[in-house]
């Protein structure tokens, strides 16, 4: 053969190789972005590095597959939402110790569930791979407990600190609130604002 179709054919098999691993990281790119949905743009941002920042979401969702995450019992999950209700009755008379019963009480569930109990970063981390719609929420949330332990957080704060907390509680227990408990959750947190 001609020393020119030799080159043809390496120069075919470079660009088949290239085109491979661009359609494997384009894929594997679309499943991180799929699994972790909002996550993976506050990440990518995070990181400034889509590659950064795609390794750190397949680390955690290593770590994760490695814990033992357990579904709550019918049980656990109905003693769960009582005691949801009663902090949220708490909120009317006490929004900063109620705010401070709703971290422990998702802290007991994370707990329970399955999820080690580090740092508040490491858990939300941990949270993002299972629960990426609402990791953002309980990120919020723990901010405004934050400034409410050092006195600066308003009610209109704490009351949105119960909306984010609500939001993770619900996917932890993995219930979706009927439009009726969703509505009197509302109307009892609005109370005190």
């Amino acid at each position: 053969m001609e020393p020119w179709v030799w080159i043809v054919i390496a120069v075919a098999v470079v660009a088949v190789v290239a085109l491979a691993f661009w359609y494997s990281q384009q894929r594997h790119s679309g499943q991180l972005r799929e699994r972790f949905g909002p996550e993976y743009e506050r990440q990518v941002q995070a990181a400034g590095d889509r590659r950064q920042a795609e390794a750190e979401l397949a680390r955690r969702a290593e770590r994760v597959e490695h814990l033992d995450i357990r579904a709550l019992s019918p049980e656990e999950k109905t003693r769960f939402s009582e005691s949801w209700r009663s902090v949220q009755s708490q909120f009317v008379d006490d929004p900063p110790g109620a705010i401070s019963a709703a971290d422990r009480l998702v802290i007991e569930v994370m707990q329970l569930r399955g999820y080690p109990m580090s740092d508040f970063e490491q858990r939300a981390a941990d949270i993002s791979v299972d629960h990426p719609h609402v990791v953002e929420h309980y990120r919020a949330a723990y901010a405004i407990a934050r400034r409410s332990e050092r006195g600066e957080a308003n009610t209109e704060d704490l009351r949105q600190a119960m909306v984010h907390y609500r939001a993770l509680f619900q996917d932890l227990l993995e219930t979706a609130p009927t439009g009726e408990e969703e509505a009197h959750d509302e109307r009892t947190i609005r109370r005190a604002a």
